[in-house]
């Protein structure tokens, strides 16, 4: 999971932008739960360092199939080396994380862990990116941490080692994010794009050979992996359409259905009970979201 960042529309939003946003984030909600499905699919014969080497491949071919179709090989630049590797490192650590706990707790617990994310920006953002902490910004990381207790229920019969990477991979998505912003300042999607792909199959190749073994894909797991590739490109796509739209404030609650969706996936494919707290949780994690992007949307009007 994913998750990269754009740029927030601003202002309100008429019934029409509403409308495309929705069926923008109806396809990244789609692409979000197919990887998780895929990745289930596969895990019994691909570790977490192999699906990341082949899903990095087929984006690779995929972005430069249209970096070639638009003629923007131009746009990929090499003067952010330093910030592009940091970002990449970190968001290979947080996929594989990721891909880990898919295999080991519920989806729907899953990503309500993962919607954590943005919180672990307002306490990381003063420290990397020199962000304020205000005190709506603290109020809203406090709910945060407050929903992660809820949907965790840490004890030692509660806390294993799903859940422990899950809220590990939000760590890290939260990193990409922030390392993403430093990068929009100079260098555009597609030279963003090009360079995950690309240093994200070379530490996948490292890492898979790290164990010196490999599982080559069969006849079973091939369209699965492609599956993987693909859904990570399309689902920040998707999003990243929504969110050139609509504000944020209105793209964010159409992204939390992916909770209760998954939810009802878990339960019709895997026989996932559906636990209460987890949404309850996720509720307050939603909410601390919110009332920071509610805020900052506010101020930036004023402004």
């Amino acid at each position: 999971m994913t998750q990269d960042v754009a740029t927030p529309g601003r202002g309100d939003a008429s019934a029409a932008q509403v409308l495309k946003a929705a069926l923008w984030m109806m396809g990244a909600i789609a692409s979000f739960s197919g990887m998780a499905i895929a990745g289930r699919a596969v895990a019994g014969t691909h570790d977490t360092f192999e699906m990341m080497m082949y899903r990095s491949f087929v984006g690779l071919i995929i972005v430069c199939i249209l970096l070639t179709a638009t003629r923007s090989w131009h746009q990929v630049t090499r003067r952010s080396m330093g910030v592009q590797f940091v970002r990449n490192a970190a968001h290979f650590t947080g996929q594989n994380l990721w891909f880990y706990a898919v295999t080991l707790i519920p989806l729907a617990q899953l990503f309500a862990l993962e919607f954590t994310s943005p919180l672990w920006v307002l306490v990381l953002s003063p420290l990397i990116l020199g962000e304020r902490m205000t005190k709506v910004r603290a109020v809203s990381a406090v709910m945060g941490f407050i929903g992660i207790l809820i949907v965790a229920r840490p004890s030692p019969e509660t806390i294993d080692a799903g859940i422990v990477a899950a809220a590990a991979s939000a760590i890290f998505f939260a990193l990409t994010i922030m390392f993403t912003r430093r990068l929009t300042r100079t260098e555009t999607v597609a030279c963003i794009l090009f360079w995950l792909t690309f240093l994200q199959a070379i530490m996948g190749v490292i890492a898979v050979g790290w164990d010196g073994q490999i599982a080559w894909p069969t006849a079973q797991t091939a369209p699965w992996l492609v599956m993987i590739g693909l859904a990570g490109l399309v689902a920040h796509f998707c999003m990243t359409n929504a969110l050139a739209i609509a504000p944020a404030t209105v793209v964010v609650p159409i992204d939390f259905v992916r909770l209760p969706f998954i939810a009802v996936v878990g339960y019709l494919v895997y026989d996932e009970a559906l636990d209460i707290w987890v949404f309850v949780g996720a509720l307050v994690i939603f909410a601390g979201n919110y009332l920071n992007i509610w805020t900052e949307t506010r101020r930036k009007r004023v402004v």
